[in-house]
């Protein structure tokens, strides 16, 4: 573990300032007041696929900190869409990455978002959602959407904050991406995020396994 602190943004603080004033419109939906580290994004990032012509998309994308991230690693024929919620986030993400495909819409429908632009298949979806701060049903509505998209080959990303382990639904939620995914891998700690943060990288959605949104 490092005793270094969290770095502080310096230089244009428009992208902190911006995450602030979405917290304060809906607290709830938001899960952190800063935005993502570098070596946070950088390890959700990992995902999207560095060569052929993809599709990648994010979940939550703010003020587009993995958004960058994901930029840097895709081929110039990629195709890299970004659904946000809350529409000042999506207006400053497009401002900001001219290039991606900013979605102002909810990620419970991120099926018939990607079907109204003549997409049916991803190649991996990156979240920055703050799944503790969503109920059970909700959880699982996106994690259906997610899997509906990726299929067999696709890839998910998603981090957690370290302090939120112990909270039922944190708990509930790293249950049940085992539940649905064959592979889930937890990243190391990124302790200069602030605060303290990590990955789960998950693939291979369960064949036959309980579908998420589902009647349980």
């Amino acid at each position: 573990m490092s005793s270094e602190p969290a770095p502080v943004p310096g230089g244009d603080t428009s992208g902190w300032r911006e995450f602030l004033r979405a917290w304060v419109r809906n607290p709830a939906r938001v899960g952190a007041v800063w935005p993502s580290s570098r070596r946070l994004s950088e390890k959700l990032a990992r995902v999207a696929p560095g060569h052929g012509s993809p599709v990648v998309v994010e979940l939550g994308p703010g003020t587009g900190s993995t958004t960058a991230q994901v930029s840097r690693r895709l081929p110039p024929q990629a195709r890299h869409l970004a659904v946000e919620l809350d529409p000042g986030m999506a207006r400053y993400l497009q401002r900001g990455h001219p290039d991606v495909e900013v979605v102002n819409g909810d990620a419970r429908k991120l099926g018939e978002l990607l079907a109204e632009r003549g997409i049916e298949h991803v190649d991996a979806v990156v979240s920055g959602l703050p799944w503790s701060l969503f109920d059970a049903q909700t959880q699982r509505e996106i994690l259906g959407q997610v899997v509906d998209v990726i299929g067999d080959t696709g890839a998910f990303a998603t981090f957690a904050y370290s302090h939120t382990l112990p909270i039922p639904s944190a708990r509930r939620f790293k249950a049940t991406l085992h539940e649905v995914f064959d592979e889930v891998v937890m990243t190391r700690t990124v302790w200069r995020n602030m605060p303290p943060a990590f990955c789960f990288l998950c693939r291979r959605p369960r064949p036959g396994g309980p579908r998420p949104g589902a009647p349980r």
